[in-house]
């Protein structure tokens, strides 16, 4: 099997067009990552990382998980703090925005308006910078406030200088990750932004493949050691299975089959022919998931900082029952993932508008009435497979919650077992590799899979 991927990665290199946009695309990637390693002129980055190293990486908290997404960028006061985090936002927003505003849902089936809500979110991707970017820079400005016990200053010449400068250093490192990432997915290979978001992600596995070794092979002799090893043994055998169930649901669809009648166009008549609409298990991806951790994260901060300033002991009981691990926790966190999958399908999945298409183009399912019968059968049939999605988006996210809380494993080797980060890297590189794959087959060589093509998409 590794020499059938080694001989096919072998094969893109020997067409000129897909190896240059491979290239181009590593090249790029390189860029996008010393972003996240340039510090910001007048802060002190350094102190923040032994900060960050002591606390954990800080995953339990929201900036953790912000960090995570800015490929450290954001622990290292580097000029890449904010990441590519203010354009998904952006997007995010502009998405469900054209769900529910009449005008951009007109101005999305129009010819050439994709181009204009594109335009549309770059220019709310400047303002979020701004915004964010003027945040953080008080942030950090008041560390000691923001990162609980932390000793020290961050900001080597406080003052309104400083924050303007900040501000705009942080705007131009997301507009140019933007730019990058608009130039992978045209000159590159991928989706560029997603691939930002992953090369970030990979940074931490160095880390995490050295705390994983530290358990295979623990200090000491003896009868423990031996445990260990067959412990880390285990833990391979399970990140096996969730990666495979992960590409497994990932590329999971329920075909629904559609039958084209004869028709006239002009002269000319075209026969009936038949086909199917995919419908994904795991249609909304990876969102669910983001929303519920962050929304997740403001109570228990909140009520931790009120309960501190005003000595109410309860808010701080309140603050722990919160606190990531808990069963209350647990169960908001599933019941909250469950809520978003759904959210996220009621707005971006319009069978009304599916079903009206359909019968426009003189396309009908089988044993379903045309119009508002297709609509609800497709409504049915897109709520029952979402529960299934539902459910397995609930349990990669618990895992590595369980193994951090549970088995005791540090959450930089827990979070590649399961969570966000699993998620977004298995989606990413099946895209990537159904892109590199669509190249090879076009010039007849085999693909990554001898028996069919990689199927779905992301």
């Amino acid at each position: 099997m590794f020499s059938a991927i080694f001989n096919t990665l072998g094969n893109c290199f020997k067409i000129p067009e897909l190896k240059s946009r491979i290239l181009f695309t590593l090249a790029v990637l390189a860029i996008c990552r010393l972003s996240s390693l340039i510090p910001t002129p007048g802060l002190n980055g350094a102190a923040l990382v032994d900060y960050f190293q002591k606390q954990g990486g800080s995953a339990n908290s929201l900036m953790g998980m912000y960090s995570l997404f800015t490929g450290g960028g954001f622990e290292r006061c580097a000029v890449g703090s904010l990441g590519i985090m203010p354009y998904i936002s952006a997007t995010i927003i502009i998405q469900l925005l054209t769900a529910v505003v009449p005008f951009l849902s007109k101005l999305a089936r129009e010819e050439g308006g994709r181009s204009k809500i594109v335009q549309y979110g770059r220019v709310l991707t400047l303002l979020l910078c701004v915004g964010q970017g003027a945040v953080m820079a008080i942030g950090w400005e008041n560390a000691s406030t923001v990162f609980p016990n932390f000793v020290g200053d961050l900001v080597y010449h406080p003052g309104w200088w400083y924050r303007i400068q900040t501000t705009i250093i942080l705007t131009t490192g997301t507009m140019l990750l933007m730019w990058l990432g608009e130039q992978i997915t045209e000159r590159g290979i991928g989706n560029g932004i997603s691939l930002v978001i992953t090369i970030g992600i990979l940074a931490r596995l160095p880390a995490a493949a050295q705390g994983l070794l530290d358990m295979f092979i623990p200090k000491g002799h003896g009868a423990e050691t031996g445990f260990m090893f067959f412990h880390g043994i285990a833990l391979i055998g399970l990140l096996a299975v969730v990666i495979g169930g992960v590409i497994a649901v990932t590329q999971a669809q329920r075909k629904i089959p559609v039958q084209y009648a004869q028709r006239a166009v002009g002269r000319k008549v075209f026969s009936g022919s038949s086909s199917f609409m995919p419908l994904r298990v795991n249609y909304a991806g990876v969102m669910p998931v983001i929303f519920a951790q962050a929304i997740l994260m403001f109570p228990a901060m909140i009520l931790q900082q009120l309960g501190a300033r005003y000595e109410k002991k309860f808010l701080m009981e309140i603050a722990n029952e919160l606190q990531r691990g808990s069963a209350i926790y647990l169960t908001l966190y599933g019941l909250m993932i469950l809520f978003f999958s759904y959210f996220w399908v009621a707005t971006q999945f319009n069978e009304l508008q599916i079903a009206d298409d359909m019968k426009k183009s003189g396309g009908y399912i089988p044993g379903v009435r045309p119009g508002n019968a297709t609509s609800d059968f497709l409504h049915k049939t897109m709520t029952r497979i979402t529960l299934a999605g539902a459910i397995f988006l609930t349990v990669i996210a618990v895992i590595p919650i369980l193994l951090n809380e549970a088995m005791r494993i540090p959450y930089n080797v827990a979070q590649f077992f399961g969570g966000t980060s699993l998620l977004i890297m298995v989606g990413v590189m099946l895209d990537t590799m159904r892109q590199m794959e669509s190249h090879l087959l076009m010039r007849h060589y085999d693909g990554f899979l001898k028996k069919g093509r990689i199927r779905g998409r992301f």
